[in-house]
């Protein structure tokens, strides 16, 4: 009997376009839904549900890697934070991606704090564990070094929007960024929030926001902004959105 439930639950692995971890939680990550079914099968063991709750952090700088996160829903921020406790962030993991990159080419450091921004779902591995499944599965091996490649090219992007671009611009660029990995027009966030993660003050991004909201492109209201007209938003939007959106498309992330 027993060894019947273990061969359903693998046949329910290899449907297509369906995968659970070995407790039957449906898995929503992207990269884990597009490797081989052998390749799933060897990491499936290891994924652990893990419910992403909103601020809580994965990862600090100052500590090695231990887990690595594929996200289903929700979204965390990659932040650089500074010895005077300012912070700025550099890239957005959804579920086309995963956070602890740098595990994925053999690192145990990663130099960004990684903290849950939007509330949602993951699957998380050992990095150790990780690292041992890659050494027989290259297709995954090839996706996430890829993506790793691809990830810092938007932290690269990101820098430079940051730096040259408006507020209006980068407040644009950002909610379609997070509009893209929540698949939500709905975002439960604040101006406070906001403005930490763009690296500006709370007046500029309350100001910013306004215009949007008086062009009918957002709506906002208390901890949350909804975006009306996604078509509008992104021709407001600086360039580094739809750069950004060419990288992803590199690994076919759109």
């Amino acid at each position: 009997m027993r060894r019947l439930v273990e061969v359903n639950a693998r046949a329910q692995v290899l449907r297509p376009g369906e995968r659970t971890n070995s407790s039957g939680k449906p898995v929503g990550s992207r990269i884990l839904l597009s490797i081989p079914d052998a390749e799933f099968r060897a990491i499936r063991p290891h994924l652990e549900f893990y419910i992403l709750v909103h601020h809580r952090i994965l990862h600090e700088p100052s500590q090695k890697l231990e887990f690595a996160y594929f996200p289903s829903s929700g979204l965390v921020s990659l932040v650089v934070a500074t010895e005077d406790g300012k912070t700025v962030e550099a890239g957005v993991v959804g579920n086309e991606g995963m956070t602890g990159v740098p595990s994925a080419v053999g690192l145990r450091r990663n130099p960004l704090r990684e903290v849950v921004q939007v509330s949602g779902d993951s699957f998380r591995i050992k990095v150790r564990d990780l690292q041992s499944v890659l050494l027989d599965a290259p297709q995954l091996r090839m996706i996430l070094s890829r993506y790793a490649v691809l990830q810092w090219m938007q932290i690269a992007q990101t820098a430079a929007c940051n730096r040259l671009h408006e507020v209006q611009q980068r407040l644009a660029r950002w909610l379609l960024m997070a509009q893209d990995r929540v698949d939500s027009a709905s975002l439960p966030i604040t101006h406070d929030f906001l403005a930490t993660m763009l690296g500006t003050d709370r007046p500029s991004v309350s100001l910013a926001a306004a215009m949007l909201q008086r062009k009918n492109i957002i709506a906002y209201t208390r901890g949350a902004v909804k975006i009306l007209n996604r078509k509008k938003l992104e021709n407001f939007a600086c360039e580094c959105y739809g750069i950004i959106q060419q990288l992803n498309g590199e690994l076919g992330l759109r």
